[in-house]
């Protein structure tokens, strides 16, 4: 059974601790000070132990349960990053209230962090496992990734667990993404000559009404049987000079929400089809496109040996209403499952993830920690 004093005890203490991604806050602090804390825990707890260090303030951390031989190797994978805290009242408190930890990162992710240190430290101290067991508590997840990046560039094993927050299901499936940016091109002329000016914002007018028609495409289109449909929104824009002159530029960033089997070329097709479209039109539309960063979405089969494990796992544990589901958001799961490592998530519920109230359900957590603890026998064999 798990010590749920110690848990609380654990999840608090991350909690606490401030690890906001710098990369989208400016002043953030990275995940240093909380690695420094992770690999006390596992070095305490026996395991083989380093920083991987990443930049300054960036960190990673990776502890090695090092099995007997002759069994499969896993690993847990959470990230240590979060978002911001702009409109949180107290968002380092970790109060406690009705059976949920509230602060950033309680949900997402520091709930799944804490079950897994938990499943490995407890494991730590009974027979070795045949195969061994990897914890990696990695930077970045909220922006580019570069944690699990630069860990796949030194370690692979046959399968892993992401512990994002699922409410202990076994997400097998989450969709990618990916980022574009399409500059219109007018003509700057003062408000009162509209014969020397060309409206670049008006020609963004009809580039958002082909991101919209796009979206009707996608909504028509055969979905994902858990996942649905793929989605296209304009995410932020800006043009124009002064109130009283013909708009030059203007610049739009789009994201688009992929599918298992889309990639970042699939909505390349798309922008270029749209401006295309424009450019046949008389009215001198100029527009180009940029790619950005793009993720691919993540599908593991039910029937791969780290999925059939965990559910049969969690049915052990948490009885009949252990399931199969899939998430909307992306995760490191998919660059994992990229490179050859079957994937899929299972963590803790609790709600707010990315909001001004976050909070991470105590029992779950307790919950997933056992669940990992009889998956790790399982798949490792003990």
């Amino acid at each position: 059974m798990i010590d749920s004093d110690r848990l609380t005890t654990i999840l608090a203490d991350l909690v606490k601790i401030e690890s906001i991604n710098p990369e989208l806050v400016p002043g953030g602090s990275g995940e240093e000070k909380i690695a420094a804390y992770v690999a006390d825990f596992l070095r305490a707890a026996g395991l083989k132990t380093r920083i991987q260090r990443l930049g300054p303030g960036r960190a990673n951390v990776v502890g090695v349960l090092r099995g007997r031989g002759g069994g499969r190797s896993l690993m847990l994978n959470g990230h240590l990053d979060t978002v911001g805290v702009a409109g949180m009242g107290a968002p380092f408190s970790a109060e406690i209230k009705n059976n949920r930890l509230y602060g950033r990162g309680a949900q997402d992710m520091k709930g799944g962090i804490t079950a897994a240190l938990l499943a490995v430290a407890t494991l730590a101290e009974g027979p070795r496992l045949r195969g061994d067991l990897i914890i990696a508590a990695v930077a970045d997840e909220e922006f580019k990734s570069s944690g699990t990046r630069a860990l796949l560039e030194e370690i692979t094993t046959d399968a892993a667990i992401v512990m994002e927050p699922t409410g202990l299901e076994v997400a097998t499936a989450h969709k990618g993404f990916a980022w574009a940016e399409i500059e219109t091109l007018g003509k700057a002329a003062h408000g009162s000559r509209p014969q020397d000016g060309l409206d670049a914002i008006a020609m963004m007018g009809r580039v958002l009404g082909g991101i919209e028609s796009l979206q009707e495409k996608l909504d028509g289109a055969g979905g994902h049987p858990l996942l649905g449909h793929a989605s296209v929104h304009a995410s932020l824009i800006s043009g124009g000079q002064e109130l009283s002159s013909y708009p030059s530029r203007c610049k739009l960033s789009v994201e688009r929400r992929l599918l298992p089997g889309e990639d970042a070329s699939t909505f390349k097709n798309e922008l270029d089809e749209i401006i295309s479209n424009l450019s046949d039109r008389p009215q001198k539309f100029r527009a180009r496109v940029a790619m950005g960063y793009s993720a691919l979405a993540l599908e593991t089969a039910v029937e791969s040996p780290i999925a059939q494990s965990l559910i049969e796992s969690a049915s052990k544990v948490i009885g009949p209403s252990a399931k199969f589901g899939a998430q909307s958001f992306w995760t490191d799961a998919a660059l994992l499952n990229e490179a050859g490592t079957a994937s899929v998530l299972f963590g803790p519920g609790g709600a707010g993830m990315h909001s001004t109230v976050e909070y991470a359900n105590l029992p779950e957590v307790a919950q997933c920690a056992e669940v990992l603890i009889e998956c790790a026998k399982d798949f490792c064999g003990d």
